[in-house]
């Protein structure tokens, strides 16, 4: 593995984060009904695949607004440019730049520049996570009723927007809450950091999770899948904690996950 990797990503989410700082929301358009997508969106993007080609043109690349490349290579890139659009065009404070690398299917290193606060947080895999710099660990929470949640909903209003529903409601109820940023990536930095506890998601895909499962896994955290199965970047289910509360919230995520299953819907 190439030492200076988590520079070249680094200095890649940078350059996209500024760009987006430094301009607003343009030529919006819908990938779905409330699904936005931007100009800036798409620029970000060439900006971090025109740096990550330069250094390492024998990656491959997957990111959310273009075709993969290079399918076939060892190790590839996973990039969001722009996480969280809809709140970066509506000026809401949780948006964030994620870039990972992949080695045979094995996230190595991830980079999350959460926006606008700027926040870098970087880990590779046997180095520790860091956010600027500082090391970072998770949270030491024991009970899920000492605890501070946070999920996410897909676009799509569907059985499994609806059980998510459910899961927000029982784990409020059981919490000291639950909060909803809309930035998968950021909210998975939030775990490794310990601001929160626990995250669980539905409707996920590589670019949300990839960079934000190692960051946590460094900083001492746990992944799954909601029945408590062992997580890859193309599930589409996922919890993060703190490690210590991961079996007390699988085990309320497991039954929702299965009946969902049951009723052949695969998530």
């Amino acid at each position: 593995m190439r030492k200076d990797l988590l520079d070249i990503a680094e200095s890649a989410a940078k350059s996209a984060a500024k760009h987006i700082i430094d301009n607003d929301p343009s030529s919006i358009r819908k990938k779905g009904p409330t699904n936005l997508v931007t100009e800036i969106d798409t620029e970000s993007e060439d900006i971090i695949c025109g740096l990550l080609m330069k250094e390492t043109p024998d990656f491959g690349i997957l990111a959310e607004e273009r075709p993969e490349t290079n399918i076939d290579a060892e190790c590839k890139w996973i990039i969001d440019p722009l996480d969280g659009t809809t709140n970066f065009v509506h000026g809401y404070p949780s948006f964030g730049v994620s870039i990972a690398c992949m080695q045979n299917s094995n996230p190595i290193l991830g980079v999350v520049v959460e926006l606008p606060a700027e926040n870098v947080y970087s880990a590779m895999i046997g180095n520790g996570a860091y956010c600027n710099g500082e090391s970072i660990r998770v949270s030491k929470t024991e009970t899920i009723e000492n605890g501070l949640f946070v999920t996410g909903f897909g676009y799509d209003h569907d059985k499994a927007w609806e059980a998510n529903m459910k899961l927000f409601k029982h784990f409020t109820d059981q919490s000291q809450g639950v909060r909803r940023l809309g930035a998968a990536s950021v909210d998975l930095c939030h775990v490794a950091s310990g601001k929160v506890d626990g995250f669980w998601e539905f409707d996920l895909h590589p670019w949300d999770t990839a960079a934000g499962i190692v960051i946590i896994n460094e900083a001492g955290g746990t992944v799954s899948q909601m029945d408590d199965s062992p997580f890859n970047i193309f599930n589409r289910n996922i919890v993060a904690s703190n490690g210590i509360l991961h079996n007390r919230v699988t085990g309320q995520t497991r039954p929702v996950l299965e009946k969902l299953r049951f009723n052949g819907i695969d998530i």
